[in-house]
């Protein structure tokens, strides 16, 4: 099951909603939502991003909603990420995930890497961005077209047996060394790039030259 998470930074458009989508607000993401016209299936959060007229109109439409208290251990955006998972999600997409603080962003960007989530696929759109991890053992298939920019950054160290299909600079078993820009602006080729990594954990980041998903 694939599960959207809205949450509460910078927007520009979603990705188009199939049936059987698990839709999830994290806090002031709902804003999102309602602007939007769609109905989530949960609000998760404390809810201090949420103004009473909206929490009242998510209340009106029937909205489960999941509050926690204000002084908790998690960021809103984890607090859905763990709900996605309990609920049977495989996949998850999150939106407005990126805004003007560097902290909330970083910590969004490296939350997929938690351990509670290694069985989940996740990927972080930002317009014609798309960020998601690739782990040891992992094929990951990258969709999109020629011309499209992807970047392979690694995490927690250094990271070996890089292999690449479909890239203008392959990789054959090598490695990317944490802190080197190595992996930085290569070019897709082909319309699925695939990768695959024998030991480490690398972000992977394609910019769509068409703004697409």
């Amino acid at each position: 099951m694939r599960a959207i998470i809205f949450a509460n930074g910078g927007f520009t458009q979603p990705p188009p909603i199939k049936p059987g989508d698990l839709i999830i607000a994290a806090d002031g993401g709902s804003r999102h939502c309602l602007d939007l016209g769609i109905r989530p299936d949960l609000v998760v959060g404390d809810f201090d991003s949420l103004a009473e007229d909206d929490l009242r109109q998510l209340q009106e439409a029937g909205v489960e909603l999941a509050r926690y208290p204000t002084h908790k251990d998690f960021t809103d955006l984890e607090l859905a990420l763990q709900h996605a998972r309990q609920r049977g999600a495989d996949e998850v997409l999150v939106l407005a995930a990126m805004g003007g603080r560097w902290d909330q962003t970083l910590a969004n960007v490296l939350l997929p890497a938690g351990r509670e989530f290694a069985d989940l696929t996740v990927r972080l759109i930002d317009g014609n961005q798309e960020i998601s991890l690739i782990r040891p053992g992992q094929a990951l298939e990258i969709p999109g077209e020629k011309g499209d920019t992807l970047s392979l950054i690694p995490l927690l160290g250094d990271a070996y047996g890089i292999t690449t299909q479909g890239l203008e600079y392959p990789l054959s078993g090598e490695t990317l060394y944490f802190g080197s820009t190595r992996g930085i602006s290569n070019v897709m080729q082909e319309n699925r790039v695939s990768i695959t990594l024998q030991t480490g954990l690398l972000l992977c980041v394609v910019i769509h030259s068409n703004n697409k998903e």
